[in-house]
């Protein structure tokens, strides 16, 4: 019998998370150049409000206070992502000196204040240039990267232990490319499923050329698990449909480099999709073992059943990882009769259940299944938050919603699970992708007229959480948040 621990480990790295595009802005300023999403953004009805991060939380103006902010929180790490675009703007070639200087500058503040920086190097804004080229689909991308990956590790290698190449693969491939609601918008089965043996690769080439730079440097690869589980368990089409999505969420991007190859389930089960030529001889082999940890990015559950008549019914259940329904295209290929049960139980902004005992059910089979060290790089949850008359934004949902998924890391640590660090997503309000502006996610209210930063009530339990390394309770929050809220 195992017994949860009461505090977090003296090493555990606590922190909070963010993404290039989603808070930067300045896209246009400093030599940077344009990204799919910039092309995304200015397509109509993309974006919900045909919102886009041209200016964002304008963190590129704003990033000296906002690392103050982070460090008046408390936090021990800080996972940001370098836009690509803006340190390469063609995605080949010449490397862009301001660009470098603005993530050089963030890094040497981040470590003045004590807070490890967390670098991951695509968040999902490729530049347009390589798109242009073919994008994903290219190998040719996939040589670029790992150019672009040993740069960073040149720049910045001696000052950043941790880095993640790639952050959610399976929305790049599948939303991107699959079900065309993320940019570069295309929406075709097959080419989803080259694009994700294509991030694969990607992966393993930066992995070996960063390694080359520094040897002792901390590489892992970044997913958005998915936890199917089976409609009914005792039935055997059900638990298949289940091993089918798991098979394209989770273990797609963790086989190859545990095991050196793809699951079982997984070629068989899309041979009429595309005939896989896009997998060379050698690329499994080359992908085997590239990888010292993987980060888990975590919001909510799935049940699935398998349905023979799915295709004919009116409505479709699926929901894309964005919140957007469906609709005609589906982000998991071979899915033709897998439906997607409704979520069941509390439901956040974007329609996701919570679920904390699906998160510690994952991050004991992502222990059990790799072998390999594992960090929550994401974890959140978007409400309807309001700003009181007294300035404060009282988001019990989100403290509750904290409380379960730090409580399940706890009790997966326990159990014997190798989790080693916590990001919170996310720091701040910030673009949301295709949702442009219209969720909350962060623990920080941003007013996007403005652009004033207003600490949250979980900002404040949050802060609790760092001090104390252990799950403060719900009702605490109240009383350690200040009226009127910090503001910055």
């Amino acid at each position: 019998m195992t017994t949860t621990p009461q505090t977090f480990p003296d090493d555990f790295l606590f922190g909070a998370a963010t993404a290039s595009y989603q808070i930067e802005g300045g896209a246009r300023e400093g030599g940077r150049g344009p990204s799919i999403w910039d092309t995304f953004c200015a397509t109509p009805g993309k974006v919900v409000g045909g919102d886009s991060g041209d200016v964002a939380c304008d963190h590129f103006h704003r990033w000296e206070e906002d690392i103050d902010m982070m460090a008046e929180l408390g936090l021990q790490a800080y996972r940001f992502s370098i836009a690509w675009p803006r340190v390469q703007p063609l995605g080949t070639g010449e490397f862009n000196a301001e660009g470098i200087a603005f993530y050089r500058g963030i890094i040497d503040r981040l470590k003045s204040k004590g807070i490890t920086p967390m670098v991951t190097l695509y968040h999902w804004d490729l530049p347009q240039a390589l798109d242009d080229q073919g994008g994903w689909l290219s190998r040719g991308t996939v040589d670029a990267f790992a150019v672009y990956a040993r740069r960073m590790a040149e720049e910045f290698g001696a000052d950043v232990d941790m880095w993640a190449t790639l952050n959610e693969p399976w929305v790049a491939a599948f939303v991107g490319y699959g079900a065309g609601a993320h940019a570069p918008g295309h929406a075709d089965d097959a080419e989803a499923l080259q694009v994700a043996h294509h991030l694969n690769l990607a992966h393993a080439r930066a992995y070996r050329a960063m390694k080359e730079v520094r040897g002792d440097l901390r590489i892992g690869l970044v997913n958005n698990c998915h936890t199917p589980r089976p409609w009914d368990p005792s039935s055997e089409a059900d638990r298949a449909a289940a091993d089918h999505i798991d098979a394209l969420a989770n273990t797609m991007f963790h086989d190859p480099f545990v095991t050196g190859e793809y699951p079982a389930v997984l070629l068989p089960n899309t041979a009429h999709l595309t005939d896989w030529s896009f997998l060379q001889d050698g690329d499994l082999e080359e992908m085997h073992g590239q990888v010292d940890w993987f980060g888990v990015n975590y919001y909510a559950s799935h049940v699935v059943r398998h349905n023979p008549n799915k295709g004919q019914e009116t409505t479709k259940l699926a929901t894309l990882a964005d919140g957007h329904k469906a609709g005609a295209n589906s982000p998991w290929p071979g899915d033709e009769e897998i439906e997607f049960m409704p979520p069941t139980g509390k439901l956040t902004e974007m329609g996701w259940n919570v679920d904390p005992s699906a998160f510690h059910a994952h991050l004991i089979k992502i222990h059990r299944e790799t072998g390999k060290p594992i960090y929550v790089t994401e974890n959140g949850s978007a409400w309807n938050d309001q700003i009181d008359e007294d300035g404060r934004v009282r988001d019990t949902d989100r403290v509750e919603y904290f409380h379960g998924h730090i409580g399940a890391v706890l009790k997966a640590i326990g159990e014997g699970a190798d989790v080693r660090g916590y990001m919170a997503w996310s720091l701040m309000d910030n673009f949301e992708w295709a949702q442009g502006y219209a969720k909350r996610f962060g623990i920080v209210h941003v007013d996007y007229d403005s652009l004033e930063r207003r600490w949250k009530d979980s900002a404040y339990w949050y802060q609790e959480v760092l001090r104390q390394r252990a799950v403060v309770p719900v009702e605490q929050a109240d009383a350690l948040a200040a009226t009127p809220p910090r503001t910055f």
